[in-house]
């Protein structure tokens, strides 16, 4: 039987990336012109521990416990694979986000703004479209 102690916090946490999407979005729009620097760093500082701490929850947590239900069929075992490596990627991902978040947030633009709204705008929407699966 599913342990319902997980959703609480799994909800919590899509709450926060959900939310993290939607200012990195506004990042991506204020683009090139006005970006907020503060907003940059603190954006580069919450993304890795939030998304990590969502994906530690899920990895360790929820998805032992769904493998745990019988019958667990090779689908459910398939998906649960895929998700796992969506959070290496997302990760991997993140910290070139956080980087580039962070070099505009102290003022040297480490990349152009074309490039740095194409990266924002890759993350969060891979993100969201994960956040919507799971």
């Amino acid at each position: 039987m599913w342990d319902h102690r997980y959703a609480q916090p799994f909800y919590v946490h899509h709450r926060q990336l959900m939310g993290l999407c939607d200012e990195l979005e506004r990042v991506a729009d204020s683009l090139p012109h006005t970006v907020n620097q503060q907003t940059c760093i603190q954006l580069a500082n919450a993304l890795g521990p939030n998304l990590i701490a969502a994906q530690e929850l899920e990895e360790k947590e929820i998805f032992p416990a769904l493998l745990s239900l019988a019958p667990c069929g090779k689908e459910l075992g398939d998906t649960i694979r895929q998700l796992c490596y969506d959070h290496q990627m997302d990760r991997c991902y993140a910290e070139e986000v956080q980087e580039m978040l962070y070099f505009y947030g102290v003022g040297m633009l480490s990349v152009s703004p074309e490039t740095a709204g194409f990266m924002l705008r890759g993350f969060f929407e891979s993100l969201r479209r994960h956040l919507a699966f799971e």
